[in-house]
């Protein structure tokens, strides 16, 4: 052989792949391999040769090579059956010379290159032919990376069932494989379902079993954890992830996904300590940045938030939650440029469910609910939480489709029922026509009895009270949440307040005190610009002159909005 295979073997084990592939050229395409007997060598080099190409992420010409060594692979044992003894022993000890191989000996494994073919195709997202190619490989072949491999495609295709048996049998193989565990939450299954998986350790101490962190009790209690998220326990999820850092301080892992808890559940300034604690430990971490970076959007943080894309550029402008965090930012300079940001994240990860959560937003501020109902339905199949809910009672109720939008807020209400966002929802739902706001009221004040401290019901139930004309309400409910929170909507609810009752002085005041704590809030600029012209005089409602034609537009929509609802 011109092309020794041993040093084919240590340019890729070395990763010099881009000589491996300059001699894969060599080596396949050599005169002194014969096609007729030496079938083994070519496959061999072949199947090198695609290793090379697959490591430089070449992955259709290593799809088109795997599947030549394959073919060479098959027409081996005919060669062996139709060639006679005498003439096939003497090939046999010729072969045995120029390589290790024998014709007793499989050139290639072939579960092995199916393998390969598998990962290639899915890296190119062709999840049907990668699926095709790791079923034809027999159950009892599959090693732990195969099985895995399985499972993640079957959860692709929604196949669920066979995923679940496919991340079973990986922790019955390790129990350590982390993304077999938080896929099996997700997807429902029971905590002690999971952990029954495990290899159990008798407790040789005599203590109770969850007295105490042992090797093995972590593990489980994790996956305890991991179960409370994805079926919407949430407080249950972070007293448990709590514990757990208890026993590992500084796990950036566990503070990321404490983060993320929290963000959900509208904790956001805990959340956003809770990733900066993460950066500070390892500042070149990108998972859930995108999560943090629109939280920074909701504190109007820009200067943070331009230091975070910055640095995440620099680390590897290649992830999805860099094009979401590059959404975020664009979305108030181009909202165009920042839904191309956000479709290009699912292009690179079609279950990053950020993005579709993103892509959702900026639809709906886009003035397209439609497309919106479509972005946060596809967030919800994924893993679906409040936001996605939140959207799509948004969504519907911009459609005036008041029905879809009571049905996904009752959804909501099923999927955390310990939680009273889904009741302000509901709420939402009833406040946006004026038959319905008896109901809305009942439902906010039953969300600030379940959590009093909710300031959006909070909010929500001051709005209703200006609506009737009860500002005395209004403000004697805002002025209880002062002392806890300092929140520019707060006063911003507050200063309207105010500036209908015409006590235009407090009002002014509250929209200082709005600018103070958020100098880009624009709700209290232009509340501030209204106030202007109420104190002097001038009827903040009445059109401009160059805008009168718009503004009989807007009456004569306002006017059909009222009687459609």
């Amino acid at each position: 052989m011109d092309v020794p295979k041993d040093q084919f073997s240590t340019l890729l084990d070395h990763g010099l792949y881009s000589s491996a592939q300059i001699l894969g050229c060599f080596a396949v395409s050599s005169s002194s391999i014969n096609p007729e007997t030496s079938l083994h060598l070519k496959a061999e080099s072949l199947v090198l040769f695609g290793d090379s190409l697959f490591r430089e992420k070449e992955y259709r010409r290593a799809i088109q090579i795997y599947k030549q060594a394959l073919q060479c692979h098959k027409v081996i044992p005919k060669q062996n059956a139709a060639t006679p003894p005498t003439i096939r022993s003497s090939l046999s000890a010729a072969n045995r010379l120029s390589s290790p191989n024998s014709s007793n000996t499989p050139a290639i494994n072939e579960n092995e290159v199916k393998f390969k073919l598998a990962t290639c195709h899915n890296s190119l997202g062709e999840n049907r032919a990668a699926l095709s190619e790791m079923e034809s490989i027999p159950s009892k072949s599959r090693n732990l990376e195969m099985n895995l491999m399985m499972a993640k495609l079957y959860r692709n295709s929604r196949h669920t069932r066979a995923a679940i048996g496919c991340f079973k049998e990986c922790l019955r193989n390790c129990s350590y494989i982390m993304e077999a565990i938080i896929a099996l939450a997700e997807l429902g299954v029971a905590a002690k379902d999971i952990n029954a998986l495990f290899p159990q350790v008798p407790n040789r101490s005599g203590r109770p079993p969850f007295d105490h962190f042992d090797s093995s009790r972590w593990l489980q209690r994790y996956v305890e954890a991991q179960c409370c998220v994805a079926s919407n326990d949430y407080k249950g999820g972070l007293e448990l992830f709590s514990e757990l850092l208890q026993r590992f301080p500084k796990n950036t892992h566990i503070l990321l996904e404490m983060a993320k808890v929290k963000a959900v559940i509208g904790k956001n300034d805990e959340a956003i300590l809770d990733f900066e604690k993460v950066r500070a430990i390892d500042p070149y971490l990108v998972t859930y940045m995108d999560e943090y970076a629109m939280l920074l959007k909701l504190k109007s943080d820009y200067s943070k938030l331009n230091k975070l894309v910055h640095d995440l550029l620099n680390i590897d402008p290649t992830k999805p939650e860099i094009f979401v965090a590059l959404s975020v930012l664009w979305e108030k300079k181009d909202e165009r440029g920042a839904l191309s940001y956000a479709e290009k994240s699912i292009r690179i990860d079609e279950r990053h469910v950020a993005g579709y959560i993103m892509k959702g937003n900026l639809f709906l501020s886009m003035n397209r609910p439609e497309s919106a109902v479509i972005a946060y339905k596809g967030a919800q199949e994924l893993r679906p939480d409040f936001r996605s809910y939140q959207g799509l009672v948004r969504s519907y109720l911009a459609l005036s489709k008041i029905k879809d939008a009571l049905y996904a807020a009752r959804e909501a209400m099923k999927a955390l029922p310990q939680s009273a966002k889904p009741l302000k929802l509901v709420g939402d739902v009833h406040a946006s026509s004026t038959s319905g706001r008896e109901k809305a009221k009942k439902f906010y004040e039953s969300a600030l009895r379940l959590e009093p401290g909710f300031l959006g019901a909070a909010l929500a139930l001051a709005e209703l009270h200006l609506m009737e004309g009860r500002n005395g309400d209004a403000v004697s409910l805002l002025e209880r949440y002062l002392k806890d929170w300092a929140d520019d909507s707060l006063h911003v609810k507050l200063a309207q307040v105010f500036a209908a009752t015409n006590m235009l002085q407090d009002s002014l005041s509250h929209y200082q005190a709005a600018l103070r704590i958020n100098p880009q809030s624009e709700a209290a600029k232009k509340g501030l610009e209204r106030l202007e012209k109420q104190m002097k005089g001038i009827d903040p409602d009445a059109p401009e002159e160059d805008e009168d034609n718009e503004v009989d537009d807007a009456d004569g929509d306002d006017q059909e909005e009222a009687e459609i609802l």
